[in-house]
């Protein structure tokens, strides 16, 4: 799966349901004008680039969603949809897996350039790792699947045309690709002296066919960090849309607002005019802004309390309560190279004793107080999630959490906690630098039921709380400053895959993806990477199973719950039906409608 960090992410679902749409009609605009609609979300947009590892957030991709447009979205149920009006792909062979993908003539950047071969050969040449030894580094989010496309892409004679052929059968190759940036924009913000459109293109695709790595890495700058703004940039290159929004405006941790792009001529044709998105992080001020008419839709991490105003404001206004699980889960990650109690460094290199630290602070964690009281008052039916890969209810999580002994290991145990780091002979009280983003009401109260348990065993976690996420950049961070980081992972799609993009070894930080941990173990290197090639389902459910088993041998981390969804729109609009995916309630922005 490809995972997003949740900042309000993902577990992996089973088979890749795929619906097809029929042939595309003419486009037509159903653009009210002078229509503006104003919705909330509990984070900050902070970079365009969400095929970054710096940019791939929740937060970012609500906004890129709605600004872009690809080969096929999720909906609701989830099922997958193709837009025919962008572009289609096919398999043209199985042996060896090879796929062609096309994007329709008149298909267009909001610059007026046409989307071609070179926008998705800088998509491969950026999330392949095929840059990754030499001068023009990109960083990106996951490498899943286009790691194993170790051929330059063909272009067609067309232009608009790009053929992968695979080394191996990539069990998710429907879901490994599409456009990301625009090909000539970040040329022409890497070397401003290039002015036409064609001539960046040309020169990209003519430096990565031959390797040209030393004139790729300006653009790999680019790429990496070009895309990071808080405020409307001067220069238009760096908010291109290929979708029917564009950024109009954007005021720092306060809001963004779209506007339509009036290039956009296919897919589907929202409503409204102008977007705002509110930045508000307590969940209780978005209710209370929807309350107040200033917001249609407010979603957030509930509480009890939060809630209970929710119910409130649904009587009072006719507002509607959407409720059901999300493809989010909850987790604790532990650092193991930055010179803290959970690296091996710390302790002279002993692996062992670093171990042991990690896992008494593990038994620490009182997961099951943390279901019962901040969870179960939103879900009665909630229960601690005992597995990093699948998503409890399914067959695979049942199969999986049966014989992995997540429990045995993870369940608080005070004692045993003590008696670990005595036989490590840790001294007390171990400090423990523990994130969360600040502003965050049900972390902060995860946190401190953290800190009470802890405590008892000779953990002294402190609160080193920040509201960038600023551990997640490589550029900024190369390695974790915390010992421990609190946030979720929500699935962007069932892809069966992509794990690697969490859990895999890296040497060079700008390709550590998820990875803020700094874990490496060459056995879960192997797994991951046999598990991209198998089909085989029950094959797949072994694989899966010896990951859990090595994660919790290792001590990486602990997961805790499901997320509990809740978002409110407001008597106002309809067509408000959140998903369980990323980009959550943002899913089917086009079908959001005045009731009057």
């Amino acid at each position: 799966m490809k995972n997003r960090r949740r900042t309000g992410l993902v577990a992996l679902l089973s088979a890749v349901a795929v619906t097809l749409s029929g042939c595309a009609l003419p486009y037509q605009s159903q653009i009210v004008e002078g229509t503006t609609i104003t919705v909330a979300f509990n984070q900050a947009f902070d970079n365009y680039n969400t095929s970054s590892s710096s940019g791939n957030a929740t937060k970012n991709a609500n906004i890129t969603y709605m600004t872009n447009s690809g080969f096929q979205y999720y909906d609701n149920t989830p099922a997958l949809i193709k837009d025919t009006g962008y572009g289609s792909f096919e398999k043209i062979s199985d042996e060896p897996l090879t796929v062609r993908y096309t994007i329709n003539e008149g298909v267009k950047w909001s610059d007026g350039t046409q989307i071609d071969a070179a926008d998705m050969l800088f998509q491969w040449a950026a999330a392949s790792g095929a840059f990754a030894e030499t001068a023009a580094v990109f960083s990106p989010a996951s490498t899943a699947g286009l790691d194993l496309v170790t051929q330059t892409p063909e272009i067609g004679e067309d232009g608009r045309t790009l053929t992968l052929v695979y080394d191996a059968a990539y069990v998710d190759w429907e879901l490994a690709f599409g456009v990301g940036m625009a090909a000539h924009g970040t040329v022409m913000m890497a070397y401003p002296e290039i002015t036409d459109p064609a001539e960046a293109k040309t020169k990209l695709i003519e430096a990565i066919q031959n390797k040209d790595d030393a004139w790729l890495a300006p653009v790999a700058e680019a790429w990496n960090t070009g895309y990071q703004f808080t405020a409307l940039p001067e220069n238009p290159l760096v908010y291109l849309s290929s979708g029917p929004y564009i950024i109009e405006d954007i005021v720092a941790d306060q809001y963004i607002t779209l506007v339509s792009n009036p290039v956009y001529a296919w897919g589907p044709s929202p409503k409204f005019e102008r977007i705002t998105v509110r930045f508000i992080a307590d969940f209780v001020a978005q209710l209370q802004a929807l309350e107040n008419g200033e917001i249609d839709i407010a979603t957030g991490q509930p509480t009890a309390d939060s809630l209970a105003v929710a119910q409130g404001i649904a009587d009072s206004t006719g507002a509607t309560i959407h409720q059901g699980d999300e493809a989010v889960y909850e987790h604790v990650d532990l650092t193991f190279n930055n010179g803290g109690p959970f690296d091996p460094a710390t302790y002279g290199g002993d692996a062992a004793v670093a171990q042991k630290v990690r896992q008494a602070f593990l038994l620490t964690i009182p997961r099951d107080e943390i279901v019962d009281k901040i969870i179960k008052p939103l879900n009665p039916n909630a229960t601690v999630r005992e597995s990093f890969l699948t998503i409890p209810g399914s067959e695979r999580y049942t199969a999986i959490t049966a014989v992995s002994g997540a429990a045995d290991v993870r369940n608080l145990d005070i004692d045993r906690a003590k008696a670990l780091l005595a036989e490590a002979g840790v001294s007390t009280p171990v400090d423990v630098k523990f994130w969360y983003p600040t502003g965050n009401i049900r972390r902060q109260q995860e946190l401190e039921l953290i800190q009470k348990s802890a405590a008892l065993a000779g953990f002294n976690v402190i609160d080193t709380n920040e509201p960038n996420w600023e551990f997640t950049d490589p550029s900024l961070f190369p390695i974790n400053p915390h010992d421990a980081v609190i946030f979720a992972w929500q699935s962007t799609s069932l892809a069966v895959a992509g794990s690697d993009q969490i859990f895999a070894s890296y040497t060079d930080p700008l390709m550590k993806g998820g990875n803020y941990s700094g874990y490496g173990n060459p056995a879960i290197d192997a797994l991951l990477d046999e598990l991209e090639v198998t089909t085989d389902q029950a094959k797949q459910t072994e694989i899966m199973t010896e990951v859990e088993k090595t994660l919790i041998a290792d001590a990486y981390g602990t997961t805790i719950f499901q997320f509990p969804g809740l978002t409110v729109s407001s008597a106002k609009i309809s067509g408000v039906k959140p998903s369980p995916l990323s980009p959550n309630y943002f899913w089917n922005f086009w079908e959001w409608t005045p009731v009057s």
